[in-house]
């Protein structure tokens, strides 16, 4: 008897890590990928030869992401609209910006957590590189309203700055906007938020729950994986109303790009970033994941398959990286007044 128990026993075991290895790999043939656990392998992914990570760079990034100074009113930093105590976003509809005007096209801003993953930024994905990315919402007038001279003239007007980016890229370097973005790119790479369903792809069989589980395998066979893939769960550009009209697409207008494609969001930490969509119309998560299902999939998702992707959407939550907030070098007579205008 306590032999057949024991075989009972091992079988049960066999099934369970069969099962278990069954559904990993189902997850990455539908082309889910973990954020690499050792950080010679992030490295790889995040770093890059023409802009390359170093922690002094690191640390100066944070201190220009944080700096109101890079907007024209003195009033408004990268951090307003990615707070990085707010899951790196900012929990409104659309962005509001300089002289407290929202985004014309009423587009929400998408976290920058996990950026450095997405195949392009924008909504509309005109460019692929977070340092081309931070270039535009100083300069754009609904957001930071900045010119590139004005930006150019507070940062060179800042001793403290101009000694940190000489030491850094060298004495003859021309500190520009270019070059102040380039800098607020290397931090905004290292905002990584790797959760327990990395440590399950990653082989820790136990890092989801038995809901969670079922949760990623309705994910995986009714199609969302399509478009939320790789290892931002998102980031690439995708038709969008491939199967249905979205409720809300008139508010704000927005097209999408020249295709009509809209960049699909990251689902890492996703159920800390609401409202959802590109007109961040949806608040509740398990009406945005069935308003999904209509308009991408062409399927109607019942109660119970709702819910389990949104149990699912729990082991997304990833841990975010400790942020001190830096002590800004301090203006001088030199530098150029805030302007409200």
């Amino acid at each position: 008897m306590k032999l057949l128990n024991s075989l009972v026993a091992v079988s049960c075991i066999t099934v369970s890590v069969f099962a278990a290895d069954a559904l990993i790999k189902q997850a990455k043939d539908a082309g889910l990928e973990p954020i690499p656990t050792k950080q010679k392998d992030l490295m790889k992914i995040i770093d890059s030869d023409s802009n390359k990570i170093t922690p002094a760079k690191v640390e100066l990034g944070k201190k220009l992401y944080f700096d109101p100074r890079l907007s024209k009113s003195n009033l408004i930093s990268c951090n307003t609209c990615h707070n990085l105590a707010l899951a790196g976003a900012d929990l409104v509809p659309a962005a509001i910006g300089h002289k407290w005007t929202a985004n014309p096209s009423h587009l929400n801003s998408p976290t920058v957590y996990n950026a450095v993953f997405a195949k392009s930024q924008f909504w509309d994905g005109r460019d692929p590189h977070l340092e081309a990315q931070a270039q535009g919402p100083i300069q754009a007038m609904p957001e930071m309203a900045a010119s590139k001279e004005l930006i150019e003239q507070r940062i060179n007007s800042i001793p403290e700055y101009v000694n940190e980016f000489k030491k850094i890229y060298g004495k003859e370097s021309k500190i520009d906007l270019k070059l102040v973005a380039d800098t607020i790119a290397v931090f905004e790479k290292t905002l990584t938020t790797p959760s327990r369903f990395d440590d399950y792809l990653n082989g820790n069989e136990k890092a989801l729950t038995k809901d969670e589980k079922e949760g990623l395998k309705v994910f995986i066979d009714k199609g969302c994986a399509t478009c939320h893939n790789g290892i931002a769960l998102g980031g690439t550009m995708q038709p969008f109303e491939v199967a249905g009209k979205y409720k809300h697409a008139e508010l704000g207008g927005f097209k999408g790009n020249k295709d009509g494609h809209i960049k699909v969001p990251t689902l890492r930490n996703i159920l800390e970033t609401a409202p959802y969509y590109h007109n961040g119309a949806i608040w509740d998560i398990k009406e945005a994941i069935a308003e999904m299902g209509k308009i991408q999939l062409g399927v109607e998702l019942n109660e119970k398959e709702v819910n389990a992707i949104a149990t699912f959407f729990n082991s997304l939550t990833g841990t975010k990286p400790k942020i001190e907030y830096p002590i800004l070098p301090a203006s001088t007579a030199a530098t150029p007044k805030p302007e409200a205008n």
